[in-house]
């Protein structure tokens, strides 16, 4: 890996994990398009966690409330029945599918589901499931309002996100919005949902990304430094920005983008520009 693709590739990260057009794409696409080589799926995973500490960093309050009431609440029986409680249960159980689906679907996952036309297919059909969500959502429901089920059927829209294309934020916030939820709930659980699978499958992915007889192209260590810091400054600035979005226009805009980005690769493809795989 050269120092520009390991800097574009930072960019492309940071820049897109929390939206939801699906980063692992975009990185996919990226590498395919300007550098004709996959940057792989465990470089993929080792950057989310720069993007992942912008999340442990904005929502740090948020975070610490609920693993403290959530440890207390192993003991104490009155604040069993509070919100902070139940929430770090939901994002607990929310996280099991993807963890469980990622073990056992692994070596798929960094192999068969990286093929671009897989992937463009993915990005366009999701868009439509999106657009349909945002469509008929009544996008009545709060964060006081969430239950267990809403965690759970999140956490398994959260587990679809293996393959890249469905977007980890938006498979997450279209299920919310299927289930009623406002657009600013689905989006912040989305955001604490993550923390849990995308740390431990960054975590795990450390020693693969320096593997020189695994997939993908091999940064040094000091290109991978720099590439997770930059997804985390650019990830950080885009957390806010999406909260802002989210809680007064639609999604529509990226139902437009995902459909456009898929077509043009399914295009690329069809003309021999790039390969599949």
């Amino acid at each position: 890996m050269t120092w520009v693709e390991a800097i574009v590739l930072g960019i492309v990260q940071g820049l897109t994990e929390f939206l939801p057009i699906s980063s692992s794409a975009h990185l996919r696409i990226t590498s395919a398009i300007f550098f004709d080589e996959d940057a792989g799926a465990s470089f993929t995973a080792v950057t989310q966690l720069g993007t992942e500490a912008a999340v442990l960093i904005y929502f740090a309050k948020d975070i610490f409330r609920l693993a403290k009431t959530w440890i207390v609440g192993l003991w104490d029986r009155s604040v069993r029945s509070t919100l902070d409680y139940r929430m770090a249960w939901y994002v607990i159980i929310g996280s099991i599918p993807i963890g469980l689906l990622g073990f056992l679907f692994k070596d798929q996952i960094r192999s068969a589901a990286r093929n671009l036309y897989l992937v463009s297919t993915t990005l366009i059909v999701f868009a439509l499931i999106l657009a349909f969500a945002e469509y008929w959502g009544r996008k009545a429901r709060t964060i006081e309002q969430f239950t267990l089920k809403d965690g759970v059927v999140m956490g398994f829209a959260q587990a679809m996100a293996l393959v890249p294309g469905v977007s980890r934020s938006g498979g997450v916030v279209t299920a919310g919005l299927l289930l009623n939820l406002t657009r600013e709930t689905a989006t912040r659980y989305s955001f604490l949902l993550a923390i849990p699978a995308v740390v431990m499958s960054g975590i795990f992915s450390v020693p693969d990304v320096f593997d020189k007889s695994g997939e993908g192209l091999t940064p040094s260590v000091p290109q991978m430094v720099v590439a997770t810091l930059i997804a985390f400054a650019l990830g950080y600035a885009s957390i806010a920005w999406l909260l802002r979005y989210v809680a007064h226009h639609t999604l529509y805009a990226f139902v437009l983008y995902r459909v456009a980005l898929g077509s043009l690769v399914l295009c690329l493809l069809a003309a021999g520009t790039i390969t599949a795989t």
